[in-house]
This record gives structure tokens, C-alpha cells and sequence, in this order.
């Protein structure tokens, strides 16, 4: 059985921020999990480089819109590097094959496609209409861009997403498209029981020509968000590609809680019309936000992924935003926070373990091991926290384990033992010290790859390799800011 994942693909008209990074690292653990488990996995990024947003802002600054999404573009590809994400494609929505694959995705949409007028209160920000209901409720202003709503009467395309309704909802609430955590399942479900109503799909060249051009039709361009969500089959090399065939429906999809109507409600629309299974799992994760406060530039508390990186190693990074952002709803960073769990549970509990057990080994076994015994932990409950995105709990069952050997080590005394002429039960209590660090390494393999790997470079072989550096190093070298 193949495995495919997705992450969303962040907008380029600007660098990334610690929610892009968060959900990077989510979708790079359940990746990493079934490598593990020996599955065939494509994991999939990319960004979305379409549409007005990347337009006014390339204008903005004197150059193409080409030209800004291929720099900003690689600012993503560069944290993903930083942060050891495992993705096996980036797929970029200029890309000629994603391009030419989308317009055979339109013309295979004919049927639910249709051309009409359009009025309503427009968005640049989000790329998005709104009703007059919700524009009124917000007294003519986006609050997340703090500018005011256009009114915009066009002649668009429009998808038959209404005649979809029920199938999506049917799906939704059968868990066919199962919706992580069940608040976001309960959410878009109120939304569907309010109506879908058909969606416009086009924008006109004139006002906007920075997009993707329609088959048979040069006054008009694909709307962003409709040709942005066909990146996760065009990537595939739908509709013709072995990839496609073997790997689509995704098993997991990763996307924040702001695009959850588009992945929800539209995308799955977008494949019935296709003719094409849903995705199995659609994961929804929280926001981030800094000393208890949203994250903003105009407040002075804006931080960049960039700025954690160039104080604590990715694995530091990957720990504590697994570990401690809830992983079904919204979580909060602070400086003092991480330095916290860097002392406290990475140093002094599992640096701890390791460095005790090191010391022991090499001074009572001369750094011989010996055999290293089956351990017979069990491990479902860390199963089912993966298996449910419960990427806290996972590592809180993990976490317990690490615990639990410092007390048995504290409980059996080594140091005690090794006063006796009891060589054979010093060695076996030495030698399941090892056994347990290599099952932890093993179950935090997914979550942070490389300390997981000293762990077992240490102890696998039977005799000790001394480890170069640290376990969690501190400071790397920092990004380029460019």
C-alpha cells in the first residue's frame, strides 16, 4: 500500500512564517512514520505563485511576478532544508507540467462549468469573495489585512460546486473524508448546512493576467485558489502518470484552519467532477501565536522560523513545536518557554539518560556493551496518537518512556552494583538501559531524526561510539536573510 501526503502550499508574495514550519513538520513525521514502516510515501510541498497578491506586490517592488515568486519561493525550499524536512516533491504553480495539467484538469470539468456575471466584496488578500453579511459584520475592513473589501462585478466562469452538496456532506459525515480534529469536521459541516453555492473559478485577464490562461478563452485566467488546489494531483502527474495512479487518493492532507473551507468544501467538489476518490485524511492544525498574543508585524512580535533556527538545532525546533503546540488547537511560543524545554526535558532528562548511561558503560564494561536485549514496551498508544495526528500525545507516550528509565536507573543503582561482585547483573542492568534508549531513539525517529540516529549510532553496534559534539546542539548557522 503507497502512502502520499500533502502540505498546503504557502502563497509566495512573502517569506515563510512559524505556521508554514509547523505544518511542514507534521506532514514530514507521519512521512517519516511510514518510511518506517517500510511504505512506498511521495510527501509533497510546493508554493503558490498565481494570482493578485503576487502581482501587486511584484509591482510594488519593480520587478515580475516571476521574479518574486522564484525568490520567495526559495526561501520555502531553504526551511525545508533548515528544518530536515523529508518532502520527495516541490511543486511550484508556474511549472510548465502543473500549468498545461490543470488546463486538461478545466476541460475535464466542462460539464460543471459555466459562464455568468459575478458581483460581490472582494479581498486581495485572500484572493477571495465575501458576502455582503460578513463584510457588514466587519464594517467594510478584512481584519486579518486591516484594508478595505472592493466591490467587484465581473463575467467569471463558475463551478457547479452547489450540485456536489450533498456528496460532500454525505462523505464528511460517513468519514470516508475523514476531518481531524472533529471540531473542524463539526465546523465545515455547519458551513455546508448553510449551502454551497457555485463558485466563480475565473478572473478577467484585464484585471488580472498574471494566471494560468483558460483553454479556448484569452479574456480570462484561472482563478488562484481553484487552479492552486489541483496542485495536489497535478504534482502526481495527473491525469496519465503511473505516480497518479498508484498514489492518488492522498492518505493524510496537512492545512491550517483558515483554508479549511477551501479543502473541505470546494476541493472535494473539484474531485467529484474529476471522476476521482477523495483524500482520506484531511488534518487541520491550529495557529501559533507569541507571548499569549497574534502574531503581527505592526504589534513588533512577528517572528520568522529563521530566528528559532539560529538559536536551537531542528531537532530542538521540531520537539518543541510538536510537543508542546496542542496539536488539535492553537498553541503559543515564547522564548522563555523553549528554553525551558530545552533544559529541562531535552538536557536533563533525555541528555541526561544518555550521558549517565555512556559514563556507566564506559567505566565499569570499558565501553563494551554486550548483547542488547528485546525490549517489550508497549507501543499502541503512540501508534494511535500518529495514526489520529495527535503529534503532542505521541510524543507525550515517549516521553513517559524517558521517564521511566530514569527512574529505573535511579531505582537500580549502577554505581551501587558495580561495589558488589555482581559483574553479571551489573552488565544486564547496563545493558537494558541501552535497550530502552534504542526503543525511544526508534519512536522518536520520525519527530527528531537526527538526535534519534546518535542515539543508535551510540549504542547499536555493541560497543560505544563516542559522539562528536552534542546531543542538541544550540546555535547553527543562520538562513540567508535573502
Amino acid at each position: 500500500m503507497n502512502y502520499f501526503i500533502t502540505t498546503s502550499i504557502p502563497y509566495a508574495n512573502g517569506e515563510p512564517h512559524l505556521g508554514h514550519a509547523l505544518e511542514f513538520i507534521y506532514a514530514d513525521v507521519l512521512a517519516r512514520s511510514a518510511r518506517l514502516a517500510h511504505t512506498p510515501v511521495i510527501f509533497s510541498a510546493g508554493t503558490d505563485e498565481h494570482g493578485s497578491k503576487i502581482a501587486e506586490k511584484a509591482q510594488e517592488l519593480g520587478i515580475t511576478p516571476k521574479e518574486l515568486a522564484d525568490k520567495n519561493s526559495q526561501k520555502f525550499q531553504d526551511l525545508l532544508r533548515a528544518l530536515n524536512i523529508s518532502n520527495d516533491r516541490f511543486i511550484r504553480t508556474t511549472d510548465e507540467a502543473h500549468i498545461s495539467r490543470v488546463q486538461i484538469a478545466w476541460n475535464n470539468l466542462k460539464e460543471d462549468i459555466y459562464k455568468g456575471s459575478y458581483e460581490g466584496w472582494y479581498c486581495v488578500g485572500h484572493e477571495e469573495y465575501f458576502t455582503d453579511q460578513y463584510v457588514k459584520a466587519n464594517n467594510g475592513v478584512c481584519p486579518d489585512h486591516n484594508k478595505p473589501y472592493s466591490k467587484l462585478k465581473e463575467e467569471n466562469y463558475f463551478f457547479r460546486l452547489s450540485k456536489y452538496a450533498n456528496k460532500i456532506k454525505e462523505a464528511i459525515i460517513s468519514k470516508e473524508f475523514l476531518i481531524l480534529p472533529d471540531t473542524r469536521r463539526n465546523e465545515i459541516l455547519s458551513v455546508i448546512n448553510e449551502g454551497l453555492e457555485d463558485i466563480s473559478i475565473s478572473r478577467p485577464k484585464d484585471k488580472i493576467n498574471w494566471g494560468i490562461p483558460i483553454p479556448g478563452d484569452d479574456s480570462q485566467v484561472v482563478y488562484v485558489w481553484f487552479e492552486a488546489l489541483l496542485n495536489y494531483i497535478t504534482v502526481l502527474g495527473y491525469p496519465e502518470h503511473s505516480d497518479f495512479k498508484e498514489y492518488w487518493p492522498a492518505n493524510v492532507q496537512v492545512i491550517g484552519k483558515d483554508i479549511l473551507r477551501f479543502h473541505a468544501g470546494v476541493w472535494p467538489g473539484i474531485l467529484m467532477g474529476l471522476g476521482l476518490k477523495l483524500p482520506k485524511v484531511l488534518y487541520v492544525h491550529g495557529f501559533i501565536t507569541i507571548n499569549g498574543k497574534k502574531m503581527s508585524k505592526s504589534l513588533g512580535n512577528y517572528l520568522a522560523p529563521t530566528e528559532i533556527l539560529a538559536k536551537y538545532n531542528a531537532d530542538v525546533y521540531r520537539y518543541f513545536f510538536m510537543r508542546h503546540m496542542p496539536s488539535y488547537s492553537d498553541g503559543d511560543f515564547s522564548w522563555q518557554r523553549i528554553e525551558e524545554v530545552y533544559n529541562s526535558e531535552l538536557a536533563n532528562e533525555l541528555g541526561n539518560a544518555v550521558s549517565r548511561t555512556v559514563a556507566m558503560i564506559m567505566r565499569y564494561e570499558q565501553g563494551v556493551v554486550g548483547e542488547i536485549p528485546e525490549t517489550e514496551h508497549d507501543i499502541t498508544a503512540y501508534k494511535q496518537a500518529l495514526h489520529e495526528c495527535r503529534f503532542d500525545k505521541a510524543l507525550e507516550e515517549v516521553w513517559d518512556s524517558v521517564k521511566s528509565l530514569n527512574q529505573y536507573i535511579e531505582t537500580q543503582k549502577p554505581w551501587e552494583i558495580a561495589k558488589t561482585d555482581d559483574s553479571v547483573h551489573l552488565r544486564e542492568v547496563l545493558a537494558f538501559q541501552v535497550a530502552y534508549l534504542i526503543q525511544i531513539a526508534k519512536q522518536l525517529e520520525p519527530f527528531m531524526p537526527d538526535t534519534a540516529n546518535k542515539i543508535k549510532n551510540i549504542f547499536g553496534e555493541g560497543v560505544l561510539k563516542p559522539m562528536e559534539g552534542t546531543l542538541f546542539p544550540k546555535a547553527i548557522t543562520p538562513l540567508p536573510s535573502s
